[in-house]
């Protein structure tokens, strides 16, 4: 007799088709019938050794994360309900660049100090892993959902050439190459890229375009956060979609989102140059989350030559009041690259996160706000706390429109990706929140997509990006991974004044078959593991 069924729910597919009423039986992990109602009569109804009542509940594929920052929070924290109880069965992770895996000791150290303020510092990890296959056995001892793993091209130019602003050598391209086709052979998806960020915003488009021809000789997709998401996003978007074009690469856009005051109300142009290219036969994606506010770290917004070199450097140079000076001017005055052409307006900047304890005074106030209190300008607020807290914090940067979000996320190439920071004491609520946020707020009370169309985003869409044949759809042979949610309750529990309260209305989650929510209520199941990107016939 199979192990559970799943009995009398309401089924959204995930393909965008209208919902059914069936039976859906589940057993070794994967789905192993589904008997609609229409076919019940005068049949006998399917048996299992659990009968799960779902009268009231919609039952839809799990939900995949295709922009998440749980590279170590997956082994730090077994528990992980701010992913799980969302109804997320598989993050996608290694993104904008930066992550460990592939890395030296070296490396290893830089990177680790470089996104204290994404992942913590990591004093509680066992950095038992250097490549990136290693990293994916370490995931499948056990976590909490599923992970796919991109190759981090920043930490790739890291390991080759350092942290300095110039071109790579042809030996050192060659070796980056390697790296990268390593990386696709051991079981990544793809590679992504923080072009806002150091090290991988020095390389030039001539060198990420050998890197994705790499990446699609595999089947792999390229996932860049570009080089701006404010003044010359346009030009930024463009950029990538000719890039990927030249190096024949699919092409999915992370966190697209058109930002600060001179993007209002800009999203259409975005969506033409989209469509337009789509047209042509370009293969893109995107992802966006159902908020206004960005979120980084504070040093993030620093223009890259303040940061070329790493950390140390970093540090170093703002501890010079002369070189200090010039940081304040291109944040300030000609807004700098790492706040995305655009000068800083430092009451959008509000704090969220600190690594040290002691200044925890900061957190939930704008550098505005700390520097009024304090009686100071605010650039001497921010300068001060980065050498206190040694980079660590990180910031809402709060800089999105509406209408934007709303725009973007009505494409049929959107899926949901939360960007979701689950470091700081008042982080992101995208982090605890972006889809019940969906489902709950822009399916059910604005109606923006409707809930059919809405699980299609965030289920088959991505696991088509992903090039997984047997997830994303309630059908018999794929992976039970599933939600069971109601569509009349479910709401993101998190807020920006109370980020890291979990979602209502997902009472069921399986993973492989396996609850992990439970009646509401995390079970103690690590039924996840490590997706491995699938080769090419």
């Amino acid at each position: 007799m199979e192990e559970l069924v799943i009995r009398d729910a309401d089924v959204v597919d995930g393909s965008g088709g209208d919902s059914y009423r069936a039976d859906v039986v589940v057993d070794g992990g994967r789905i192993v019938g589904i008997v609609k109602e229409a076919a019940m009569a005068g049949c006998q109804r399917p048996k299992a050794r659990r009968e799960l009542d779902a009268d009231g509940l919609v039952l839809s594929p799990g939900f995949i994360d295709m922009h998440a920052h749980s590279d170590l929070a997956l082994l730090r924290d077994p528990d992980h309900s701010a992913k799980a109880a969302q109804g997320v069965t598989l993050e996608v992770i290694g993104q904008d660049g930066l992550s460990y895996a592939p890395v030296d000791d070296r490396t290893l150290d830089e990177v680790r100090r470089a996104i204290a303020g994404w992942n913590g510092p990591g004093d509680d990890i066992d950095f038992d892993w250097r490549t990136v296959g290693e990293y994916l056995d370490r995931l499948d001892r056990g976590i909490a959902v599923n992970a796919a793993y991109l190759i981090p091209q920043g930490t790739v130019r890291a390991l080759v050439v350092g942290w300095e602003d110039r071109e790579a050598t042809p030996q050192e391209l060659d070796r980056m190459r390697r790296l990268v086709a390593e990386g696709m052979e051991q079981g990544a998806v793809g590679m992504s890229s923080g072009l806002t960020y150091t090290p991988g915003m020095y390389a030039k488009d001539a060198e990420l375009t050998e890197l994705c021809r790499v990446v699609a000789s595999y089947g792999g997709y390229y996932c860049p956060h570009h080089r701006s998401y404010g003044a010359g996003a346009l030009e930024a978007y463009e950029e990538m979609v000719a890039l990927a074009r030249e190096a024949g690469c699919s092409l999915h856009l992370a966190h697209a989102t058109m930002n600060f005051g001179v993007n209002r109300g800009r999203a259409p142009e975005l969506l033409a140059l989209l469509d337009a290219a789509l047209a042509a036969g370009a293969d893109i994606t995107l992802d966006t989350y159902p908020y206004t506010p960005g979120c980084t770290t504070l040093a993030a917004i620093l223009p890259s030559w303040a940061s070329e070199g790493g950390p140390e450097r970093t540090l170093e140079r703002l501890s010079d009041e002369e070189t200090a000076a010039r940081i304040r001017h291109d944040l300030e005055v000609t807004g700098s690259d790492g706040c995305h052409g655009v000068p800083v307006d430092w009451d959008t900047i509000e704090i969220s996160g600190v690594g040290d304890p002691a200044l925890a005074e900061f957190v939930g106030r704008t550098v505005q706000e700390s520097a009024d209190i304090r009686r100071e300008a605010p650039w001497v607020t921010a300068r001060g706390l980065l050498l206190a807290d040694r980079l660590a914090p990180t910031i809402l940067q709060h800089v999105g429109h509406e209408e934007n979000v709303l725009a973007i996320m009505r494409h049929r190439v959107h899926t949901g990706g939360s960007d979701g920071i689950l470091q700081g004491a008042k982080p992101h609520p995208r982090a605890y929140g972006t889809f019940p946020h969906y489902l709950g707020h822009y399916v059910r009370e604005l109606g923006v997509l409707s809930l059919e169309e809405c699980v299609a985003h965030l289920t088959s869409r991505p696991a088509a990006r992903l090039r997984l044949p047997n997830r994303g759809l309630v059908r018999e042979g794929h992976v039970a991974d599933l939600v069971l949610f109601d569509p009349a309750t479910v709401a993101a529990g998190s807020s920006f004044a109370e980020p890291r309260v979990l979602p209502t209305g997902i009472p069921y989650v399986l993973v492989d078959g396996r609850f992990v929510i439970e009646d509401g209520r995390r079970t103690d199941a690590l039924a996840g593991r490590a997706v491995r990107g699938i080769p090419p016939a």
